[in-house]
Protein backbone atom coordinates (compact mmCIF):
# COMPACT_ATOMS: atom_id res chain seq x y z
CA UNK A 1 0.00 0.00 0.00
CA UNK A 2 1.75 3.40 -0.98
CA UNK A 3 1.84 5.91 1.89
CA UNK A 4 1.23 9.36 1.51
CA UNK A 5 4.67 11.88 1.62
CA UNK A 6 3.06 12.83 5.70
CA UNK A 7 3.11 8.86 6.20
CA UNK A 8 -0.55 8.51 6.59
CA UNK A 9 -2.78 5.98 5.06
CA UNK A 10 -3.86 7.08 1.57
CA UNK A 11 -7.13 8.49 1.60
CA UNK A 12 -9.43 7.85 -1.72
CA UNK A 13 -12.56 10.07 -2.84
CA UNK A 14 -14.71 9.21 -6.02
CA UNK A 15 -14.22 12.28 -8.92
CA UNK A 16 -16.38 11.83 -11.62
CA UNK A 17 -16.69 8.33 -11.42
CA UNK A 18 -12.58 7.55 -10.58
CA UNK A 19 -11.10 6.63 -7.73
CA UNK A 20 -8.61 9.63 -6.94
CA UNK A 21 -5.79 9.16 -4.22
CA UNK A 22 -7.37 12.33 -2.03
CA UNK A 23 -3.36 12.91 -0.36
CA UNK A 24 -1.72 13.95 -4.07
CA UNK A 25 -2.07 17.30 -5.01
CA UNK A 26 -3.14 16.09 -8.24
CA UNK A 27 -6.70 15.16 -6.33
CA UNK A 28 -8.71 18.54 -6.00
CA UNK A 29 -10.80 18.56 -9.75
CA UNK A 30 -9.42 20.93 -12.06
CA UNK A 31 -11.18 24.21 -11.81
CA UNK A 32 -14.19 24.27 -14.83
CA UNK A 33 -17.90 24.07 -15.33
CA UNK A 34 -19.90 21.28 -13.07
CA UNK A 35 -20.84 18.46 -15.05
CA UNK A 36 -24.47 18.42 -16.47
CA UNK A 37 -27.13 17.16 -14.30
CA UNK A 38 -28.73 14.30 -15.80
CA UNK A 39 -28.96 10.44 -15.61
CA UNK A 40 -26.09 8.59 -14.34
CA UNK A 41 -23.85 6.74 -16.34
CA UNK A 42 -25.16 3.33 -17.14
CA UNK A 43 -22.35 1.59 -15.65
CA UNK A 44 -23.29 3.23 -11.85
CA UNK A 45 -26.58 2.04 -11.98
CA UNK A 46 -26.69 -1.78 -10.90
CA UNK A 47 -29.54 -3.78 -13.37
CA UNK A 48 -32.46 -5.56 -11.56
CA UNK A 49 -31.94 -9.34 -11.09
CA UNK A 50 -33.78 -11.31 -14.14
CA UNK A 51 -36.50 -13.03 -12.90
CA UNK A 52 -36.36 -16.54 -12.63
CA UNK A 53 -38.28 -18.32 -15.11
CA UNK A 54 -41.73 -20.35 -14.81
CA UNK A 55 -40.19 -23.81 -15.04
CA UNK A 56 -37.02 -22.70 -13.24
CA UNK A 57 -39.71 -22.25 -10.12
CA UNK A 58 -41.60 -25.54 -11.14
CA UNK A 59 -38.78 -27.57 -10.91
CA UNK A 60 -38.73 -28.71 -7.47
CA UNK A 61 -42.59 -29.09 -6.93
CA UNK A 62 -43.26 -30.58 -9.53
CA UNK A 63 -40.38 -33.19 -9.32
CA UNK A 64 -41.72 -33.54 -6.00
CA UNK A 65 -44.98 -34.38 -6.87
CA UNK A 66 -43.80 -36.65 -9.75
CA UNK A 67 -41.95 -38.41 -7.68
CA UNK A 68 -44.97 -39.10 -4.58
CA UNK A 69 -47.09 -39.84 -7.44
CA UNK A 70 -45.03 -42.41 -8.54
CA UNK A 71 -44.25 -44.19 -5.40
CA UNK A 72 -48.40 -44.21 -5.24
CA UNK A 73 -48.96 -45.54 -8.42
CA UNK A 74 -46.13 -48.38 -7.38
CA UNK A 75 -47.93 -49.00 -4.22
CA UNK A 76 -50.89 -48.84 -5.79
CA UNK A 77 -49.90 -51.41 -8.54
CA UNK A 78 -47.74 -53.83 -6.08
CA UNK A 79 -49.96 -54.92 -3.50
CA UNK A 80 -48.32 -55.18 0.01
CA UNK A 81 -51.22 -57.42 1.81
CA UNK A 82 -49.45 -60.47 -0.81
CA UNK A 83 -46.05 -61.77 0.88
CA UNK A 84 -42.90 -61.26 -0.79
CA UNK A 85 -43.05 -57.49 -2.49
CA UNK A 86 -42.12 -55.37 0.40
CA UNK A 87 -39.94 -56.41 3.06
CA UNK A 88 -40.95 -56.69 6.91
CA UNK A 89 -41.30 -53.82 9.36
CA UNK A 90 -37.98 -54.80 11.43
CA UNK A 91 -39.50 -53.52 14.70
CA UNK A 92 -42.73 -55.53 14.49
CA UNK A 93 -40.19 -58.68 13.57
CA UNK A 94 -37.96 -58.42 15.96
CA UNK A 95 -40.30 -57.01 19.04
CA UNK A 96 -43.97 -57.64 17.78
CA UNK A 97 -44.64 -54.04 18.54
CA UNK A 98 -46.46 -52.09 15.92
CA UNK A 99 -43.90 -48.86 15.19
CA UNK A 100 -46.09 -45.69 13.60
CA UNK A 101 -45.42 -46.37 10.16
CA UNK A 102 -46.97 -50.11 10.24
CA UNK A 103 -49.75 -50.16 8.09
CA UNK A 104 -48.29 -47.60 5.50
CA UNK A 105 -47.94 -49.31 2.54
CA UNK A 106 -51.47 -50.85 2.42
CA UNK A 107 -52.69 -47.82 3.59
CA UNK A 108 -51.18 -46.32 0.54
CA UNK A 109 -52.24 -49.25 -1.37
CA UNK A 110 -55.59 -48.42 -0.48
CA UNK A 111 -55.48 -44.66 -0.88
CA UNK A 112 -54.36 -44.80 -4.45
CA UNK A 113 -57.24 -47.31 -5.23
CA UNK A 114 -59.86 -44.77 -3.23
CA UNK A 115 -60.61 -47.05 -1.02
CA UNK A 116 -60.46 -44.25 1.92
CA UNK A 117 -62.44 -46.25 5.11
CA UNK A 118 -59.26 -49.62 4.57
CA UNK A 119 -56.43 -46.88 4.31
CA UNK A 120 -57.37 -45.14 7.68
CA UNK A 121 -57.86 -48.94 8.92
CA UNK A 122 -54.42 -49.51 7.48
CA UNK A 123 -52.77 -46.55 9.25
CA UNK A 124 -54.86 -43.20 10.18
CA UNK A 125 -51.85 -41.38 11.21
CA UNK A 126 -50.59 -41.64 7.34
CA UNK A 127 -53.63 -40.87 5.87
CA UNK A 128 -53.35 -37.50 7.48
CA UNK A 129 -49.63 -37.41 6.41
CA UNK A 130 -51.34 -37.45 2.89
CA UNK A 131 -53.72 -34.73 3.63
CA UNK A 132 -51.04 -32.28 5.06
CA UNK A 133 -48.63 -33.37 2.37
CA UNK A 134 -51.31 -32.46 -0.23
CA UNK A 135 -52.14 -29.01 1.37
CA UNK A 136 -48.55 -28.21 1.42
CA UNK A 137 -47.41 -29.31 -1.92
CA UNK A 138 -50.16 -27.25 -3.01
CA UNK A 139 -49.22 -24.30 -1.02
CA UNK A 140 -45.64 -24.48 -3.27
CA UNK A 141 -47.21 -25.17 -6.57
CA UNK A 142 -49.04 -21.59 -6.17
CA UNK A 143 -45.87 -19.91 -4.42
CA UNK A 144 -44.06 -21.07 -7.52
CA UNK A 145 -46.23 -19.70 -10.16
CA UNK A 146 -46.89 -16.77 -8.43
CA UNK A 147 -42.74 -16.44 -8.30
CA UNK A 148 -43.03 -15.82 -4.47
CA UNK A 149 -40.15 -17.61 -2.43
CA UNK A 150 -41.37 -20.67 -0.07
CA UNK A 151 -40.30 -21.16 2.88
CA UNK A 152 -42.05 -24.88 4.35
CA UNK A 153 -44.71 -24.36 7.03
CA UNK A 154 -42.60 -27.14 8.29
CA UNK A 155 -38.96 -25.79 9.32
CA UNK A 156 -40.73 -22.38 10.28
CA UNK A 157 -41.98 -24.36 13.32
CA UNK A 158 -40.59 -23.47 16.99
CA UNK A 159 -39.48 -26.53 18.92
CA UNK A 160 -42.55 -27.04 20.76
CA UNK A 161 -44.60 -28.21 18.18
CA UNK A 162 -41.93 -30.24 16.97
CA UNK A 163 -42.50 -32.08 20.30
CA UNK A 164 -45.96 -31.68 19.66
CA UNK A 165 -45.80 -33.56 16.79
CA UNK A 166 -43.50 -36.35 18.12
CA UNK A 167 -46.02 -36.71 21.13
CA UNK A 168 -48.71 -36.76 18.98
CA UNK A 169 -46.58 -39.76 16.80
CA UNK A 170 -45.64 -41.70 20.55
CA UNK A 171 -49.14 -41.35 21.63
CA UNK A 172 -50.33 -43.39 18.58
CA UNK A 173 -47.47 -45.64 18.65
CA UNK A 174 -48.71 -46.52 22.30
CA UNK A 175 -52.05 -46.93 21.88
CA UNK A 176 -52.37 -48.79 18.56
CA UNK A 177 -50.65 -51.69 20.50
CA UNK A 178 -52.98 -51.44 23.32
CA UNK A 179 -56.16 -54.01 23.61
CA UNK A 180 -58.15 -51.17 23.46
CA UNK A 181 -56.44 -49.68 20.48
CA UNK A 182 -56.55 -52.27 18.47
CA UNK A 183 -59.01 -50.42 16.02
CA UNK A 184 -55.41 -48.41 14.98
CA UNK A 185 -53.83 -51.78 14.17
CA UNK A 186 -53.47 -52.69 10.80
Amino acid sequence: MRRSPTGAAPFFVIVDNRRVDASSPSAAPAPGPAPAPGPAPAAAVPAAPAPERLARRLAAPVGTLAAVVAAFAYAGAVDPNEPGHYPVCPLLKLTGVLCPGCGGLRSAHAFAHGDLAAAFGANALAVLGYGIFAVLIAVWLVRAVRGRAWRPALAALRPVYWWGIGAVVLAFTVVRNLPFGAVLAP
